[in-house]
């Protein structure tokens, strides 16, 4: 018999977001905005930066930025209801995939919060990419932005999985 692990997926989606705002604090409180902090020399700094755009910065020129602001918003909070209604309603095993959406849930709800309570969110992981004489800035992201991507590829993943598992 299996037992129903929604408590267990609802807890993970909590600590994603509490683990976010713990973050977020932590950067507010002891990086001046605009800073940064070297972690591994050349490569990854922890920094603070303000982004009224979507993840990796994306709308953040927006010609409206108040409009953009509650469009990200509502679209936030519509994928955090679906994601919810989906994991209560249907996710009593602790699947790949249940366990992706968990993750969604938490980023989703983490950088909602920001853009209603501030207007904006704050960004702090800091990435650039050498490869030879290449070099990328990855743009500035966050623990919210990290879970919603993470949980994407590990969606993406089972479902590539699944579909080789029924061609086979």
């Amino acid at each position: 018999m299996n037992k129903d692990r929604r408590g267990y997926l609802l807890l993970i989606a909590a600590l994603i977001i509490a683990l976010d705002r713990w973050t977020k604090v932590l950067v507010t409180r002891h990086i001046p905005e605009g800073e940064m902090r070297n972690v591994v020399p050349g490569w990854f700094w922890i920094s603070h930066v303000l982004n009224p755009g979507a993840a990796f910065s994306l709308f953040a020129d927006s010609s409206s930025p108040e409009h953009t602001r509650w469009l990200l918003i509502g679209f936030s909070l519509l994928a955090a209801i679906a994601v919810f209604a989906y994991l209560v309603a249907r996710a009593r095993r602790f699947t790949l995939t249940n366990f992706a959406l968990a993750l969604v849930l938490g980023g989703a709800i983490g950088n909602a919060w920001d853009r209603i309570r501030y207007g904006v969110v704050t960004d702090f992981f800091m990435v650039n990419l050498h490869f030879g004489h290449w070099s990328y800035h990855w743009p500035d992201f966050n623990l919210a932005d990290s879970a919603i991507t993470c949980g994407a590829v590990l969606i993406l993943l089972d479902s590539l999985f699944k579909n080789n598992q029924r061609a086979a």
